[in-house]
């Protein structure tokens, strides 16, 4: 039976930098497949409320990239699991596309999502993905054109970064047939469809199952963190498994990031809407 994997997404620096790797160990050992690790900047453009004040806490606390990358290296090598980097295009511009996608191979990411650097508007980060062995993932939304998608799809990107929703992160996604369709179409490229934007319960998992690779669920878990206190780590293996369905799960681990099928730059795209 197909499986919806899950993406577990956490903000570096939230509550602070050591819980936050206390949060992202729990969260893995709960049964998570991915970790999704947030880079925090000042004006975000997808998160809802609950990402934007965490994002906020971690800046108010002190977070620096670098710190950033340091976590990412440390969770690689101790959960075993694929980490993205998930930030906004201003902290990747401060370093350079081709030098934060050295910094983030070399800590040991997987992939990058930076949902403001579509394809096209993206400063080459694509092609310094491709070449450092990372899967630079491009978001869409459910507005996002036939035309477009065939782009993207050209560009054969490992995965697909697929918003349920218009709007920003947080409140809970109502799945219908239009949600599956648009989902499937989006698999029918060949990219592992990662769904994302309100996904906050076990009967959205399932019904995501065969229809995307995994969910991303990032604002269900920080609410978890903030009503658990002192028993978080117990709290958030506990959402986790409550989302994979009791720890049944598919074994995920990160591959060498040489070894990674790259992604082909390309830099003629039709102008338009960036998702």
């Amino acid at each position: 039976m197909p499986e919806c994997l899950l993406m577990a997404h956490l903000v570096a620096g939230y509550p602070d930098m050591e819980r936050s790797v206390a949060v992202a160990k729990a969260l893995a050992r709960g049964g998570a497949d991915y970790l999704e690790v947030q880079f925090p900047f000042s004006d975000p453009t997808a998160d809802g409320p609950t990402i934007e004040r965490a994002c906020q806490a971690a800046l108010a606390n002190g977070f620096k990239v670098d710190g950033g990358f340091a976590m990412v290296r440390r969770l690689a090598a101790e959960t075993g699991k694929p980490v993205f980097i998930m930030t906004y295009g201003s902290i990747v511009f401060a370093r350079g596309a081709a030098e934060f996608a050295r910094l983030a191979a070399e800590a040991g990411a997987t992939g990058l999502v930076v949902p403001d650097l579509p394809p096209d508007y993206d400063e080459n980060l694509f092609a310094a993905g491709a070449e450092f062995g990372l899967a630079v993932t491009p978001v869409i939304a459910p507005e996002t054109t036939p035309a477009r998608l065939g782009c993207i799809g050209s560009l054969r990107p490992e995965y697909i970064y697929t918003a349920l929703r218009l709007g920003v992160t947080g409140s809970e996604t109502s799945l219908d047939d239009d949600s599956i369709r648009y989902l499937d179409s989006v698999s029918r490229l060949g990219a592992k469809t990662i769904a994302g934007f309100g996904v906050r319960s076990r009967g959205q998992m399932e019904a995501l199952a065969g229809h995307a690779h995994a969910a991303a669920v990032g604002s269900h878990f920080l609410d978890a963190l903030a009503a658990a206190g002192p028993d978080f780590e117990e709290a958030l293996a506990a959402a986790a498994g409550a989302l994979k369905g009791n720890g049944t799960r598919q074994a995920i681990t990160a591959p060498h990031p040489r070894r990674r099928r790259g992604i082909q730059a390309r830099t003629a795209w039709p102008r338009g809407r960036r998702f």
